[in-house]
């Protein structure tokens, strides 16, 4: 890859040569992607491994090399805040497409909700503290310590293209990456088995079997017998989404550092659109329309999926009953939100906003997430539609879920189609020079007459008196705020954003119809499917969370 050279008003750095640094460049950043594939490999290994009672690996090894990767990222962190506090020219340039604040913003939410889960962690631990091993409670305590160093560098430091040290930041940014992904995975497969055990019936009793009693999620010999116990292990569990959201939003913002590095900028002017081209005032240039009806479904949404958590592991009626509600919701949803991220695409279909060309590593990140993660309700889809078309006999649940899961594919493919030619698209002001607008500007002429002009400038401008005299015009030239187009557009992200929040809630908090059903549990079995749906929901639930920062985005440059 070569360097960024864009020639701006301003005095561009000197050039550095054209051959070696590029060779070098992609020799240190395959350097640290190798290291971060290996380390990632070793933990994934030991993280996947301990959730079985056959393999011999246990819990507190997992905690062991969690906690050991997480002191050394800590320890590079503090190493490259204070080598770049001291170095006047080790960030040179900073990118102003990377880390937006509501980016930054949500890492800290997230981060703040994740120190809560450690506590609770620990005080669940520290219940039977005479019969665990010490590690259960260095583990939380070292990931507070770790999240809460990482937020603050990422905070400070997500902008930076750093300049000292390629070799050694590159490899402890991917490090950093390694220990988050590790850290992601351990809490989806501790938050994986607490959710099947959640949904275990006699039918496949003997797979729960197989799970460790030792590990996270139970005492193991030492039962959580206790009230204030329970209290702990619920709550931890609880917030695990968060603590799982947390790390993906550090993995993102550490790859466009990964990215940034040793990259050169001119002018912050020359590199198209930031990321908040103006204040963000909300709701204020919209029609009402998306975030009322965003409220609504948000707020219906919350309801139902209490009542389906309710009923579902009652009497085998109100389950039934549970799950015709919950598909009927989610498939009116869904059909809207195809139905409207639609609409938006054609709407762009008469845009004059000229398309940001320059070069991006956010956004490029932000398509490739998008796209990446969409593809694990795709497959949870594809795999549901063959088992309900072939499976007999088929009932209302089956054609709900079938209409389910075709409105899903249909919903997650507009709606990548939409914000990512959102995400492509100039501030509204980057217009073709050609472009005349098509309202008719008036003007106020001295004596009181009115008349229209033909054209208009693309801004409003006002001109003032003249010197001559008295007797010369005083124009005003009005242009409205915001064309209807922008205003539509701002409505529609908002929905989306709203829609996306509230189905990121449902199936992080549990609510996974997959199992309730039983049509796929009993075409495909109990084994395979939970293989499938447990590899694949984390996806699903992370491309909702992104959805929602890219819809944010959307909505501000709108």
């Amino acid at each position: 890859m070569g360097h960024e050279l864009a020639a701006g008003p301003k005095e561009s750095p000197p050039a550095a040569p054209a051959g070696p640094p590029e060779v070098w460049k992609k020799g240190g950043r395959l350097l640290s992607v190798l290291l971060a594939m290996n380390v990632l490999l070793l933990a994934c290994t030991l993280v996947s491994g301990g959730a079985f009672n056959k393999v011999e690996v246990y819990d507190t090894d997992v905690f062991a090399l969690l906690t050991a990767m997480m002191l050394l990222s800590a320890l590079w962190i503090l190493f490259y805040l204070l080598r770049t506090a001291r170095c006047a020219r080790a960030v040179p340039f900073r990118d102003p497409h990377a880390g937006p604040i509501w980016l930054r913003g949500g890492l800290v939410l997230f981060g703040v909700c994740s120190l809560v889960m450690d506590i609770f962690k620990t005080g669940y631990y520290s219940s039977f503290f005479e019969c665990q091993s010490a590690i259960k409670i260095l583990y939380p305590l070292t990931q507070a310590v770790f999240v809460m160093v990482q937020t603050y560098f990422l905070w400070v430091s997500a902008k930076d293209c750093v300049h000292i040290h390629l070799d050694l930041t590159r490899c402890g940014l991917m490090f950093t990456l390694s220990t988050n992904l590790a850290i992601w995975m351990a809490a989806v497969v501790d938050e994986s088995v607490h959710q099947a055990r959640s949904h275990r019936n006699t039918s496949y009793s003997r797979i729960a079997s197989d799970q460790r009693v030792d590990g996270p999620v139970a005492g193991g010999d030492c039962p959580c017998s206790t009230a204030i116990c329970k209290a702990f292990q619920q709550g931890y569990f609880y917030l695990y989404p968060f603590n799982i959201e947390y790390s993906l939003f550090a993995c993102t913002m550490l790859y466009v550092m990964w990215k940034n590095v040793g990259r050169l900028l001119a002018s912050s002017g020359d590199l198209g659109h930031g990321h908040a081209p103006s204040p963000v005032r909300l709701f204020r240039e919209t029609f009402f329309v998306g975030p009322v009806l965003g409220l609504m479904f948000f707020v219906v949404g919350l309801a139902i999926f209490i009542i389906y958590e309710v009923q579902v592991s009652g009497a085998r009626g109100h389950a039934q009953q549970a799950l015709v509600t919950y598909y009927s919701f989610k498939i009116i949803c869904l059909g809207l939100m195809t139905l409207v991220s639609l609409s938006g695409s054609v709407i762009y279909r008469f845009d004059r906003r000229a398309m940001d060309q320059h070069k991006n590593p956010a956004r490029t990140l932000d398509v490739a997430l998008l796209m990446g993660a969409a593809l694990g309700q795709y497959a949870i889809s594809y795999y549901s539609i063959v088992a309900v078309v072939v499976s007999t006999p088929r009932d209302i649940v089956g054609g709900l879920n079938l209409t389910h899961a075709v409105l899903m594919i249909a919903q997650h493919t507009f709606q990548n189609v939409f914000i990512i030619e959102s995400l492509h698209r100039g501030p509204p002001e980057a217009q073709p020079l050609n472009a005349l607008p098509k309202e008719p500007c008036l003007t106020f002429a001295n004596p009181g007459a009115l008349h229209s002009l033909p054209t208009c400038p693309p801004t409003p401008r006002l001109v003032g008196p003249s010197l001559v005299g008295p007797q010369e015009a005083v124009a005003i030239i009005l242009a409205p705020r915001a064309h209807w187009r922008r205003r539509c557009l701002k409505d529609i992200s908002l929905f989306l954003l709203l829609c996306n929040i509230m189905l990121w809630i449902m199936p992080a908090f549990g609510g996974r119809p997959h199992f309730s059903n039983k049509v796929e549990v009993g075409f495909y079995g109990y084994s395979l499917w939970a293989a499938i749906v447990n590899i694949c929901l984390p996806f699903c639930i992370f491309y909702r969370m992104h959805a929602v920062s890219s819809l944010l985005e959307v909505y501000v440059l709108s």
